[in-house]
Parts: structure tokens; C-alpha cells; sequence
């Protein structure tokens, strides 16, 4: 089982829950309708990867989010994570009416930073995605559909999180395709401080 590095703690998480359309703009830039009810979908433990590959099966896009560590009834530790996306699959999936898995759940397609804990979640929490040292995505939590209080709320509305469990908020706009040799530096701040950071160089 893979793991997730907690303040020098490695701790497995069962699963991986993720929110899909939770960014305005990120849903205009695909071309895809405001859903009604939230869009929540899953990666299993073997998604956690450590290297940003920019090829399995087809060329993968890249997608910077707000991730939150589970533990005893909240969230209570912050990454930033890199949702791996098999796009031109996707896009095809969609068009049938079909899950979503096979584009987004493949081994290796969710890369996170080390985790810091938190004690207040607010609006000023934002991220932001450098590739090559320009910035390609950024956004805060007010600028989300729905709030991690909000989507935590909705997830145990139906399953049970387990202690160690991920949930990744959501991409604002901005994604793109992954080129091999190109420096991704992703950023967590709250207001102007820096909270995380973490680089990966694509392969």
C-alpha cells in the first residue's frame, strides 16, 4: 500500500476521493455544463505515485488541487496535489455516458506534496501551479462551487471516511498537457504566506 508524508509521519490512506467541476472557469475551459448535484468520483490507494509521468497509454494533462487529509471527523492536514488525467479517454468516456475511472484512477495519477497540518480552513487558502517557473493555475477556496466543509459534508453523506483518507477539491482553470523535461512547482498559501511547496520534474 502506498503512502502519504504527514509532519515526518507516513500514513496510508484507503482511498482517494475527488471533486469534479468545482471551478467555474474550469468548466467553461472544457466545455462542460455547471453540474446540479456535486461531481465526486474515486482513486484507489494505487493511484499515489511519486513521479509526473507525461505518457501512459496517451499523453496525460495535469491538474493542480487543494488536497485534504482526513482524521478523526475533519480535515486536519493540506497539500498540493496533481490529479493525473488521461484526457482524449476522458472525453470519450463522457460522450458514452461511461465512469470516468480508466481516465482518472490508473496507477500513479495522483502526486502529492508532503502534508502540513491545519487548524482553520478559510476563503484565503489558495494554490497556485508554476511550470518552467510561470504560473499556470492559481485560485483560492473562495473562488470554489463548494467549500471542503461543504464536501465533506456531501461525502459522508454516503460513505465513511477512514483516518488517512484524501479528499482532492477540485482544479481551477488552467490545466493542460504534461511535457516531459518541464519543472511543475506547486504552492499552498494563505494569504501571502507560503504554507507548501513541492516540485516535480516530468519524465
Amino acid at each position: 500500500m502506498n503512502s502519504v508524508k504527514v509532519n515526518n509521519t507516513y500514513i496510508t490512506p484507503s482511498k482517494i476521493i475527488c471533486v469534479g467541476r468545482n471551478y467555474a472557469l474550469h468548466i467553461s475551459e472544457l466545455g462542460n455544463e455547471v453540474p446540479d448535484d456535486m461531481v465526486l468520483f474515486m482513486k484507489p490507494n494505487a493511484a499515489i505515485g511519486e513521479q509526473l509521468c507525461s505518457y501512459h497509454q496517451e499523453t496525460l494533462h495535469y491538474e493542480a488541487e487543494l488536497c485534504f487529509l482526513y482524521q478523526e471527523g475533519k480535515f486536519s492536514a493540506l497539500a498540493i496535489g496533481l490529479d493525473l488525467t488521461k484526457r482524449a479517454l476522458q472525453t470519450q468516456l463522457k460522450a458514452k455516458g461511461l465512469p470516468w475511472e480508466r481516465a482518472k484512477a490508473f496507477t500513479g495519477s495522483a502526486l502529492f506534496s508532503d502534508f502540513v497540518t491545519i487548524d482553520v480552513i478559510d476563503e484565503c487558502l489558495s494554490l497556485a501551479l508554476l511550470i518552467n517557473g510561470e504560473c499556470r493555475q492559481s485560485a483560492s477556496i473562495a473562488m470554489m462551487l463548494h467549500s471542503p466543509q461543504a464536501i465533506l459534508d456531501e461525502i459522508r453523506s454516503f460513505i465513511t471516511l477512514e483516518d488517512g483518507d484524501i479528499v482532492m477539491t477540485g482544479t481551477p482553470a488552467g490545466v493542460g498537457e504534461v511535457v516531459s523535461g518541464d519543472v511543475f512547482e506547486g504552492r499552498i498559501l494563505h494569504q501571502d504566506k507560503v504554507l507548501v511547496t513541492k516540485q516535480w520534474q516530468a519524465t
